[in-house]
C-alpha cells in the first residue's frame, strides 16, 4: 500500500465523499484535481488570499451521516506554491490520530477526524458571509434542502411579502444567491433600487461569490452610483464587490469609469476591486490604471496589495511587467523608489 503524503492522498484513500471550496477571494467549488496538482507542486494556487491557499473541505466518511467541515489555510511561497512543511505536519498528525488506518475512519463517528481542527495551526475561521456561502453551496452540492431562512428572503426580495427586513438572515441571503435562477435574478434587479441599505450590503456580500447576469449587473451599477452620490461608501463598495461576478462587458466599463475618476478611487474602492473584481484586472489598460491609482493612495499598503495580486497566477506576469515598465517619475515609480530606500 502506497504511503499517504498529502491531503489529496488521504481523501482518495479514505474513500470519503468530499467537496472542496475556495475560501480566499470568493467561495466557489475547487476540483479535487486542483488540490492534487497544487500539492504535487505542479501549479500555483489559483486564488490566493494574503499569502495563503484557503480551503473549505466538506466531507463524509463511511457511514457518518453528517458531513464534517474543515477550514484550512495552507501557506504559500513567493511564487504562490505550497510551503509543504505545515501541510506535512498536519498529515502526519492526521495519520497518528487515526492509528495509520485510514479505512478505520469510516467505521467511527468522525469525532477523531473533527478534533484535528482543535489547536491546528492551519485552521482558521472564515468571515460570516464566507461561512454562510459555504453552507449554501455545500447544501446544494450534497442534495440537501436550503435553510429555513430562504423562504422569507425569497418572499421579501420578490416583493411578494412585506416583511421586517431586519428579520432576514444572512444564511437565507446566501441560499438565495446560490440557488438564484433567471426569474429570481430578474425580479431582484427590479427590486434593487428600493432595498434598504443594510439589506443591500448583506445581499452583495453573498452576490460577490456568484455569477450574475447582465440585467442584475446593470441594476447593481445604478444602485452603486446612487449610493456614491449619497455618500454611502459602504453601499457603493458593496455593489462594486458584487460586480466581480458580472460579465466583462458590464463590469469592465464601470471599473474603467471609476478608475478614471480620482475622487472615486479611495482605499475602500481599490480594495473592493482587488479583492473581488480581480478577474477584471486581467486587461492591458485597466491593470496599469488600477496600479497607478493604488500608488497614488499614500495610506494604502502598496507593497502588500501588489504582492497579493502578483500571487494570482494569471496576474503575476502583467503586474510584474507593469511595475518594471513604470516611469521613474510616475506614481508607481515613486512608490517603488520609496520601497527600495
Amino acid at each position: 500500500m502506497q504511503p499517504i503524503h498529502s491531503l489529496h492522498d488521504f481523501f482518495v484513500r479514505s474513500g470519503a465523499e468530499v467537496y472542496l471550496y475556495h475560501l480566499g477571494r470568493r467561495v466557489e467549488p475547487c476540483p479535487l484535481a486542483t488540490l492534487a496538482a497544487f500539492e504535487a507542486d505542479e501549479l500555483a494556487w489559483p486564488t490566493p488570499w494574503r499569502g495563503e491557499a484557503r480551503l473549505g473541505l466538506v466531507f463524509r466518511l463511511g457511514d457518518v451521516r453528517d458531513p464534517l467541515i474543515w477550514f484550512l489555510a495552507l501557506p504559500l511561497d513567493e511564487q504562490g506554491r505550497l510551503v509543504p512543511a505545515p501541510r506535512d505536519a498536519f498529515v502526519q498528525r492526521l495519520l497518528e490520530t487515526l492509528g495509520r488506518s485510514v479505512s478505520a475512519v469510516g467505521r467511527g463517528d468522525g469525532a477523531e477526524v473533527d478534533n484535528l481542527m482543535q489547536d491546528n495551526p492551519l485552521a482558521f475561521t472564515p468571515a460570516l458571509p464566507f461561512q454562510a456561502m459555504l453552507h449554501a453551496r455545500a447544501s446544494l452540492d450534497l442534495g440537501l434542502p436550503a435553510s429555513q431562512h430562504l423562504e422569507p428572503v425569497e418572499a421579501y426580495l420578490s416583493g411578494q411579502q412585506a416583511l421586517d427586513w431586519q428579520a432576514l438572515g444572512l444564511q437565507g441571503l446566501a441560499d438565495f444567491a446560490v440557488r438564484m435562477d433567471e426569474e429570481a435574478s430578474r425580479s431582484l434587479a427590479a427590486r434593487l433600487p428600493e432595498l434598504p441599505g443594510q439589506v443591500l450590503v448583506s445581499l452583495c456580500y453573498c452576490l460577490e461569490h456568484v455569477t450574475i447576469d447582465d440585467d442584475l449587473a446593470r441594476a447593481l451599477r445604478q444602485r452603486g452610483e446612487a449610493a456614491a452620490s449619497a455618500g454611502d461608501i459602504e453601499g457603493f463598495c458593496a455593489c462594486v464587490r458584487a460586480m466581480g461576478g458580472a460579465s466583462a462587458t458590464i463590469a469592465g466599463p464601470w471599473f474603467d469609469a471609476l478608475l478614471d475618476d480620482p475622487d472615486a478611487c479611495g482605499p475602500d474602492l481599490l480594495a473592493a476591486i482587488a479583492g473581488r473584481g480581480w478577474t477584471h484586472l486581467e486587461h492591458g489598460e485597466r491593470l496599469p490604471r488600477f496600479l497607478t491609482r493604488l500608488a497614488e493612495q499614500r495610506e494604502v499598503d502598496f507593497a502588500a496589495l501588489v504582492r497579493d495580486l502578483a500571487l494570482v497566477p494569471r496576474l503575476r506576469l502583467p503586474v510584474l511587467m507593469t511595475l518594471r515598465e513604470a516611469e521613474v517619475d510616475s506614481a508607481i515609480g515613486r512608490r517603488l523608489a520609496g520601497l527600495s530606500r
